[in-house]
């Protein structure tokens, strides 16, 4: 695996973990981490395909495009990715509005989700998921 999709999924993992360990602190930033989780892991999928996003709203779009019109990923879990995609927005930029506790909960399991479907396309080049 090239340089580029190792670094990203690494962060990936390294967004999960961090997701766990800030949620008792905030359910914003546990959300913000548990979509940047999915983000990273997502990207380092396209990464080895050759396509690099420099948008959020970018990625979402290839997650429906590529992974779930294609069926690789059933409609649920792209779902659950923009889910996080809105809540991390809620988390980073939300004035008057928060996420609530049970909702980053939701998020960290969603992301984990996403990293073990990720993982679960390329299995030899993604691994070490259950250290997240």
């Amino acid at each position: 695996m090239t340089e580029l999709p190792a670094s990203l999924w690494n962060r990936a993992q390294e967004a999960l973990r961090a997701a766990k360990h800030v949620l008792p602190v905030s359910a914003d930033a546990a959300a913000s981490r548990a979509y940047y989780a999915a983000f990273y892991a997502v990207s380092a999928h396209f990464a080895l395909e050759g396509k690099k996003f420099t948008k959020h709203g970018a990625v979402v779009a290839a997650v429906h495009r590529d992974l779930v019109q294609t069926g690789l990923w059933p409609v649920e879990l792209g779902q659950l990715f923009s889910d996080l995609a809105v809540a991390r927005k809620a988390g980073d930029y939300g004035e008057d509005t928060h996420v609530s506790n049970e909702e980053a909960q939701r998020c960290i399991r969603s992301a984990k989700e996403i990293l073990r479907a990720v993982a679960k396309l390329r299995p030899q080049e993604f691994t070490g998921l259950d250290e997240a």
